[in-house]
């Protein structure tokens, strides 16, 4: 009698359990069906938003690609503008120094110049002021020697004055061997008559008889010597006055430092 009781208390049981169970994980499984619905679409969300998020970082990868190759560019291009700038500098500084030396030189010459203008000045100093003048202009020194100085009227046979004003102007130049010495012939514009056909030719005889007398009485080197006649066509006075006439009729000697040392410097 216990035994059947105990069989049918168990039997009951099993169906409270079975009921149970039936009910319980339906309700259960309806909430966990609606919780994988929720996390799939927060899934979904995610990966949508890990996608967008995954292009941006692409995107960005991207930028900072370019940006690094901007970045190289501009480094390359700096480079090469510094180079630049830096031989630009190193050119400008070359010029300067060169502008320089050329300046020290030209003052060295205008020097020198001055100081053979002085002594040719001394050394003819016995002279009238109507008979030469000796000036200085652009780095030259000019010796004007007058036709009553060196030449009887229409000659060009130098005076014994002349030739004692050509000894004292000689012996400067022997000591100044570096000068291009230019003899230049000057008349009036008066027509020349007798031995020489006109005045270009009168012009021309009197520079080169100074150039003989120099050369072979006084031995000034031939080298640095150039004669030439300039005829009326160079006057430095009016030709309608005796007294511009007269200095008109002149010769010109005119000494140039040798400049080799400026153009070796200016070619460089």
């Amino acid at each position: 009698m216990k035994s059947n009781t105990l069989k049918l208390c168990g039997l009951a049981l099993v169906c409270f359990v079975f009921v149970f169970s039936s009910c319980v994980p339906k309700r259960d499984l309806v909430a966990s069906q609606l919780r994988t619905r929720q996390l799939q679409s927060d899934s979904a969300r995610m990966a949508s938003n890990i996608g967008d998020l995954q292009d941006r970082i692409t995107g960005l990868k991207n930028d900072i690609s370019n940006l690094n190759d901007q970045v190289a560019s501009l480094s390359h291009n700096n480079n090469a503008k510094e180079n630049q700038l830096a031989q630009s500098k190193e050119a400008l500084q070359k010029q300067q120094q060169k502008l320089q030396q050329l300046q020290d030189l030209l003052d060295s010459q205008k020097q020198k110049s001055e100081a053979l203008r002085k002594k040719m000045a001394d050394a003819l100093s016995g002279f009238n002021s109507n008979e030469l003048t000796v000036t200085q202009k652009n780095g030259k020194v000019y010796v004007s020697m007058q036709e009553n100085l060196l030449f009887p009227s229409g000659s060009a046979v130098v005076s014994t004055k002349g030739v004692d004003a050509l000894a004292k102007l000689a012996a400067v130049l022997n000591t100044n061997p570096d000068l291009q010495i230019d003899i230049e012939g000057h008349t009036d514009s008066i027509p020349i008559r007798g031995k020489f056909q006109d005045n270009w030719e009168l012009s021309t005889a009197r520079a080169n008889s100074i150039v003989r007398i120099l050369v072979g009485r006084y031995q000034v080197s031939p080298l640095n010597l150039v004669a030439s006649g300039h005829s009326q066509y160079d006057p430095v006075a009016t030709n309608s006055t005796p007294e511009g006439r007269a200095k008109n009729r002149r010769t010109d000697i005119i000494l140039s430092p040798k400049l080799d040392e400026l153009y070796n410097l200016i070619n460089q």
